[in-house]
């Protein structure tokens, strides 16, 4: 049995008032085996649900309530700048992005994925991209792709053995090159695809366009220059950007974002306090006056927003321009539209799944052992 503590407590352990805060009674009470039911009462069961539910639903009503009366309406105090607020995405306006924007396809999503090979003696890494827009109309579409492979190859028999062996005993360790491709090297080629080849009016794509990975540049020097040159293209000249993280992981802003109504779009604040943070916290071999001038001069121009597309969807985080922040709200807000259940851009979906179509692991593995195959080889180790 390992010593450690459990994944996802990070480290730190839960005291009784937390406990018992949050579940409404203490440690000891539920240890207590005479506390647990025997069997199944369905009835009782359902019962306690619906109560739980039903309160639940009441008390976050009352949460929604208080949002929208005391902290939406204070937005532009609390965040200093004068365009945060909340506001409703003009009918008008969305029907121009439909037509003017989304559909004759002046506006480009990109989305990427990586599949890896790792034997003995050889290792790739597929880094492919997908960028995606509407082909003329709703439901059509265009898309460009793009690849890069990574191979390293050692030539020293006895290092190679050694190292494999290090690697497989030592499954907690991280492999450096790997995590640099999978996730430096992948941020930066979404966003200089979005940068460099996309030729529409309006790039879009996921995340943070600020992201962990394209300020540190995964401490290397080469990658965090390349990074920072880019983004400092997109935000200082090209502009015209909007980025939707798949996953709104922060409570905050997801209780923000909650009080919204359908067609609501929310202003909150700039990137500069967040970035600024993260770069003074880093671990920088090299590079951290670069990153930190960078933050000073670009990241004030860049809002962070919470849009909602139906009442049925989730609030989902948005980042733009400080000059476009509100095109850039009804573009997303508009390509969200098309699937209500889901609130969230369908050309950012699109280009995901063309790419896992075009670069999954399916198929690159496939490839991979084809030439295998072809080679003669009788046995090879696939990698996990």
């Amino acid at each position: 049995m390992s010593d450690e503590i459990p994944p996802g407590l990070g480290g730190r352990l839960i005291g009784d008032a937390d406990y018992q805060a949050g579940l409404s009674e203490d440690l000891s009470t539920t240890l207590d085996l005479s506390t647990w039911e025997k069997g199944w009462d369905i009835e009782r069961l359902i019962a306690r649900i619906r109560s739980q539910v039903t309160s639940a639903e009441n008390a976050e009503e009352r949460i929604r309530a208080a949002i929208r009366n005391e902290i939406l309406p204070d937005l532009r105090n609390q965040s200093m700048i004068p365009e945060a607020g909340v506001y409703e995405a003009s009918p008008k306006r969305l029907k121009t992005v439909f037509e003017s924007l989304l559909f004759p396809g002046r506006v480009e999503a990109v989305s990427s994925i990586v599949a890896a090979h790792d034997s003995l003696s050889l290792g790739i890494t597929q880094i492919g991209v997908s960028a995606v827009g509407y082909g003329g109309r709703s439901g059509t579409f265009s898309q460009r792709v793009f690849r890069k492979d990574m191979t390293a190859r050692n030539q020293d028999a006895l290092r190679v053995a050694q190292a494999c062996i290090d690697r497989r005993h030592e499954r907690g360790q991280r492999d450096l090159l790997s995590e640099l491709a999978r996730r430096g090297i992948r941020a930066y080629a979404e966003r200089a695809i979005l940068v460099d080849r996309s030729k529409a009016e309006w790039r879009m794509g996921q995340g943070n366009p600020c992201s962990r990975e394209m300020l540190s540049g995964s401490n290397y020097m080469p990658l965090l220059r390349a990074s920072l040159g880019v983004l400092e293209r997109l935000i200082l000249e090209h502009k015209k950007f909007v980025f939707v993280p798949r996953v709104l992981n922060e409570q905050g802003y997801l209780t923000i974002g909650d009080a919204l109504k359908a067609g609501e779009y929310a202003i909150l604040h700039t990137i500069e306090a967040d970035s600024t943070l993260f770069v003074e916290r880093w671990h920088y071999d090299v590079g951290i006056g670069e990153a930190l001038e960078f933050v000073r001069k670009c990241c004030p121009n860049v809002f962070v927003g919470l849009f909602r597309a139906s009442e049925q969807a989730p609030p989902r985080l948005f980042y733009a321009h400080r000059e476009h922040v509100h095109m850039a709200a009804h573009i997303a807000l508009a390509d969200s539209i098309l699937r209500p259940e889901r609130g969230f851009p369908m050309l950012l979906d699109v280009a995901d799944a063309s790419c896992r179509g075009v670069f999954g692991p399916e198929s690159f593995l496939g490839l991979v052992n084809d030439a295998y195959t072809r080679a003669g080889a009788t046995f090879h180790y696939t990698g996990r």
